[in-house]
């Protein structure tokens, strides 16, 4: 199936959760209504037409105005792929987990969170991945400031 078709799927299935379409990047993209991610990856999931049963990655991007959560996904049944992307707030990013539909979020989500700061809201184990526990700060947001140490030992952590 074409990734005009399967935005047309979608949005004739859920329609709220729509935004917006996108075909000048590697993988088309479907802009979705952060609410509604669960609803979206299990109709995608679920949907015999689409299959999509492998969740290929979920990251984050910052824009320093606004975070982006990408999800690629695949269809190994119908050999198709489609990208989605959620626009979140940079002041208070948070999204669900689909980590009870696709178990691969579960370490995805985590280093999102970790490098990025983005919160995915039901998470079954939202523990740092990467830095210690007591790190403060999320190392990969445009905006983050290294520290001058880390437990007393000095370093330019910066490189």
């Amino acid at each position: 199936m074409e990734a005009k078709e399967i935005h047309e799927t979608l949005k004739g299935r859920l329609p709220e959760a729509v935004l917006e379409f996108r075909t000048d990047t590697m993988d088309p993209i479907i802009v979705i209504e952060p609410a509604h991610i669960q609803a979206v990856v299990t109709f995608l999931r679920d949907d015999p037409a689409l299959r999509f049963e492998m969740l290929q990655l979920v990251t984050g991007v910052d824009w320093r105005d606004r975070f982006e959560v990408v999800y690629h996904l695949t269809s190994l049944t119908h050999g198709h792929r489609i990208a989605l992307k959620a626009v979140l707030p940079h002041d208070n990013p948070h999204i669900a987990s689909v980590a009870g539909i696709f178990p691969t979020a579960n370490w995805h989500e985590r280093e999102t969170y970790d490098l990025m700061g983005i919160v995915f809201d039901g998470h079954p184990d939202p523990r740092r991945i990467f830095m210690p526990d007591d790190w403060e700060g999320h190392p990969l947001r445009k905006d983050y400031v290294f520290p001058d140490a880390y437990h007393g030992i000095p370093g330019n952590f910066e490189g």
